[in-house]
């Protein structure tokens, strides 16, 4: 759970948010993650800070509260530059929290992706000071466990190294579940792939492969499949073309395979302290003295980086209602310059325990085409409605819409809990009960025949989900496994199927009988064991925030349904489909490429692929730009138009002649410099 910097700016607060933590007057938002929510806060003199709040359900585990208070404990011993510090905390509190400062600025891997590698003196700041974070870190007894791009903040002071000792300590500790592999490929040590050994040695395996990655903009070990990324790591060498050779030996000393002959933390940071001051004599033309100067001081010397600011923190929002804050957000994010070529995402519906969201920020246009769809009259009337005296022609029922606020104008609806956000809890799912009523047992078996049929296309049918109800909790509960040793990316198609088919079935029947029936709320779970009376909640949501995935009524893709789309297909159709649009996509990007249209001509070899994300119906394609061909807007948006043209007439041509076809989404994406996080360029409906 990372305290964000300014690349995820301050985000209205949800309703049911607090106005105040501890000593902390909360504003807004700044992220959420497994373990809770981040707030943005501000003490009384005006110092910024992010407050993280655990969740509920966490917060009532007697176990999880003693490892977090000694977690805790842990985080305030740990002081040194570089480092985003401990500056309050409370574990006893009902909802247990911790305060740090409030570091502003892109992540690594956000400002690599928008301006290329690092390069001179700013390369070689970044590598002391993460290095002297790590130094700081183990000194305390804490291991980080989590070194990547994604956790570095670079701020106009410095880079930021986030989440120290949070989640891991040196004696074992740890607010992770045991027996799971965490971690992400490319970050993680050949030991840990090996045994699940994480120490000292495998934060510092992990700093290597992000300097390399500041150097190259490449992962050292490359990308793709994470099996073929860990054979790599745990047998291959690093490439390392591209990092400054004064700097290379200790990147590889970093990188070794054997945990006893990686450099130390505080070794690195002293030699790439030396380095530093080289760089900074070079750059005066003087000679170096006989002592270099203290690290801090020629880290903040030779960085560079601009200073960002939020208007949030000044002026905060109050919105009365969930549109107005979507359309706050949306402007400030366009007059702010949000980002770059992509729809800005503020979903507002699931969570789920990776850190992410699900559900949608459906605009008001959105909700009255809906509340059209389903004979609402107080929807507007558009151009487009049938004439008077013709047959309105049938709902082919691969497009049945989905409502988006099914309990819309209604006075007293039998669902109580719209708009609260809180997650359930174990109690609720042990109470839970299988169906009743008919009713029940009908939106239970459309549950499972609609998750059935999302799992079937990745040859996942063997999970058979169970479903329940919670009157009281007005809750709807999918339980799945337990499988043995079943892949984490299965686990969450698992959720994010439970999660749609839920909460499609909730929303239909909500606007079918809103006044008699109580349940809007689902939880998706999943068991270990037959014999464990305890589950894993893996994600929640309501039906009346919408189901899919919207920003400003539009449907947009997001990286878990790129990850579902990666999985292999099972299903007959999509195979020859894909592999079809795939070969035409390629065959038109070339003679795009050969044609100009200022496209560098290398782009013509990057590798393209596509995949379907059977629960949000999307065909994803992706185009791996290892050398960064792909930088600007202008290139991006020729790769788009060419994915949007071919790929389009190929779905529909499909959907027209297969009647089980439903596929007619589109999300186009970009891997730059083998980082492993995808750059949605874009995402639309061939038939909107």
């Amino acid at each position: 759970m990372s305290a964000p910097g300014a690349g995820g700016r301050v985000q209205p607060a949800h309703p049911g948010d607090p106005s105040g933590i501890g000593p902390y007057r909360i504003i807004g938002r700044l992220g959420s993650g497994g373990m809770g929510t981040v707030h943005a806060g501000l003490t009384v003199d005006g110092l910024r800070v992010a407050v993280k709040v655990i969740h509920s359900a966490q917060a009532q585990d007697p176990e999880f509260r003693a490892r977090f208070r000694r977690e805790v404990q842990l985080s305030a011993r740990v002081q040194g530059p570089f480092l985003v510090p401990l500056l309050a905390a409370d574990p006893e509190a009902a909802a247990p929290w911790l305060a740090t400062a409030y570091a502003p600025g892109p992540t690594l891997s956000q400002h690599l992706a928008q301006h290329g590698p690092l390069t001179g003196g700013t390369l070689y700041a970044l590598a002391t000071g993460t290095a002297q974070a790590l130094a700081a870190i183990h000194e305390a007894g804490v291991v980080h466990r989590d070194v990547k791009p994604q956790n570095v903040i670079l701020t106009p002071a410095g880079p930021r190294v986030l989440d120290f000792g949070i989640a891991h300590a040196a004696d074992g500790t740890s607010v992770t579940r045991t027996g799971v592999l965490t971690g992400t490929p490319g970050w993680i040590s050949p030991e840990y792939y090996r045994d699940g050994t994480a120490g000292p040695e495998g934060d510092m395996f992990a700093w290597g492969a992000l300097v390399a990655f500041a150097a190259t903009g490449r992962l050292p070990f490359g990308g793709g499949a994470p099996d073929a990324v860990a054979f790599r790591v745990m047998s291959g060498e690093p490439d390392l073309d591209g990092v400054p050779e004064e700097l290379r030996e200790v990147v590889r000393t970093a990188l070794a395979k054997q945990p006893a002959d990686r450099i130390r933390a505080a070794t690195a940071a002293e030699e790439c302290a030396r380095l530093l001051a080289s760089q900074a004599t070079q750059v005066v033309g003087g000679e170096a003295g006989p002592q270099s100067p203290p690290a801090g001081g020629t880290v903040m010397a030779q960085w560079d980086m601009p200073t960002l600011d939020d208007p949030r923190w000044h002026a905060p929002a109050t919105p009365s209602s969930r549109k107005r804050t979507i359309a706050i957000v949306l402007a400030a994010a366009a007059v702010a310059g949000g980002l770059v070529g992509a729809a800005v995402a503020f979903p507002i519906g699931g969570h789920d325990n990776a850190g992410g969201n699900k559900g949608s920020t459906a605009s008001a246009a959105t909700a009255s085409a809906s509340r059209a769809a389903h004979g609402d009259s107080t929807a507007p009337r558009t151009e487009s409605a049938v004439p008077d005296g013709a047959t309105e022609p049938a709902v082919d029922p691969r497009r049945a819409p989905v409502p988006v606020d099914p309990l819309a104008g209604v006075p007293h609806p039998a669902y109580t809990r719209a708009d609260d956000e809180t997650q359930p809890l174990d109690d609720e799912w042990r109470l839970s009960a299988g169906a009743s009523t008919a009713t029940e047992k009908g939106v239970a078996a459309a549950v499972r025949e609609g998750m059935k049929a999302m799992l079937a296309t990745k040859d996942m049918d063997f999970m058979e989900p169970t479903v329940t109800f919670n009157k009281g909790a007005q809750t709807l509960m999918v339980t799945g496994g337990p499988v043995s040793q079943l892949p984490e990316e299965q686990q969450e198609v698992f959720r994010r199927s439970g999660e749609m088919a839920a909460c499609t079935a909730l929303a239909r029947r909500l606007k079918d009988d809103p006044t008699a029936w109580p349940y809007g709320r689902y939880a998706v779970f999943w068991k270990d064991s037959d014999t464990d009376p305890e589950a894993d909640i893996l994600g929640f949501g309501e039906a009346t925030d919408g189901c899919y995935t919207q920003v400003a009524g539009q449907w947009q893709g997001d990286e878990s349904g790129i990850a579902t789309a990666e999985i292999p297909s099972s299903d007959k159709a999509e195979i020859r489909v894909a592999d079809a649009t795939d070969k035409a996509i390629t065959a038109a990007w070339k003679v795009r490429v050969a044609e100009g249209n200022g496209v560098d001509p290398a782009a013509a070899d990057n590798e393209i692929s596509l995949g379907f994300d059977p629960v949000e119906k999307a065909a994803y394609v992706w185009i791996y730009d290892s050398s960064a061909t792909l930088i600007g807007r202008a290139q991006r948006a020729n790769f788009q138009d060419v994915v949007t043209t071919t790929a389009c007439r190929k779905l529909v041509s499909e959907y027209s002649s297969n009647k089980k076809w439903q596929y007619t989404r589109w999300s186009v994406a970009v891997f730059a410099g083998n980082s492993g996080v995808p750059e949605f360029t874009g995402s639309g409906d061939c038939m909107p």
